[in-house]
Formats: C-alpha cells, structure tokens, sequence
C-alpha cells in the first residue's frame, strides 16, 4: 500500500512540475521577440487607414519590465506588470511628437484596456481585455 502511495505522489509531483514548466515557457514566448500588430478591434477605420505607412510594433524588455516600439511612426515605452496569462500595461512615457493620424492613438488607448494575454496556434500574440481578443500581433523576428 505504501509503494503505491509513494508511486502516486512521484506521479502526481512530476505531472504538476512539467504543467508549470510547460506554463514557463510558454510565457517566455512573449520576450525576446519583436511582435508587429496585424489586427486592432473597436475602430470604425479599417485596419490599413490607421497604419497606412508602418504598423505598430511591441518588445517586452523581461529585465527592465518595460516594453518598447513604435505606436505606428513615434516610439513609445510602457511599464509592464506580468503573471501567470495576465498582463498589465503602465502609463505609456514620452514619445516623440510627430502627428501620423488617429492609429497612434487607438493603439496606446488598447494598451491601457489590455489585462491578459495568450498565443494562439500560429504562435501569434494575442492581447485581450476582459476574455477577448482586441490585439493581435505576428512575431517579425
């Protein structure tokens, strides 16, 4: 009897260990990659009139928690707070000033909505608020 407790208790901790490990790495996923957006929800302007010339993109700096890109034609950089498929982003700081449309803004105000995040079979990053999708992006690496 006690063998087999001893085999379930081996089982089970190596189950859980290779859960966690598997959750690990998949949220490793998100760094070390330059993400490039492909589609935004809520704007009444299709997607190529809000980012005629260049689409944005996002880095997450895991040693800083800062993430960085371009919100269509000025650079951006945001605190990031990030837990186990949740996802927060910080005020977004300075960003140069050059007007390029309504893209740059629609996507820094998605930024702020954002709570969670998940990859998608394609291994695409998909950013969501509140269970759905209102970011996609494509890893351009």
């Amino acid at each position: 009897m006690k063998h087999r407790a001893l085999v379930f208790i081996a089982t089970l901790t190596f189950f859980i260990n290779s859960c966690a490990n598997k959750e690990a790495s998949k949220s490793d996923l998100i760094y070390n990659a330059t993400w490039e957006l492909e589609y935004i929800s809520g704007p009444r302007i299709a997607f190529e009139g809000l980012f005629p010339e260049k689409k944005p993109t996002i880095t997450f700096n895991k040693d800083t928690k800062k993430v960085e890109g371009t919100n269509s034609c000025n650079g951006y950089s945001a605190e990031f707070k990030i837990d186990e498929g949740t996802l927060y982003f910080g005020e977004p700081g300075p960003t140069t000033m050059m007007y390029c449309g309504q893209g740059e803004n629609v996507f820094l105000d998605m930024m702020k909505k954002v709570n969670a995040y998940s990859f998608d079979a394609d291994g695409k990053l998909n950013l969501i608020f509140d269970g759905v999708p209102i970011m996609r992006f494509k890893n351009i690496n």
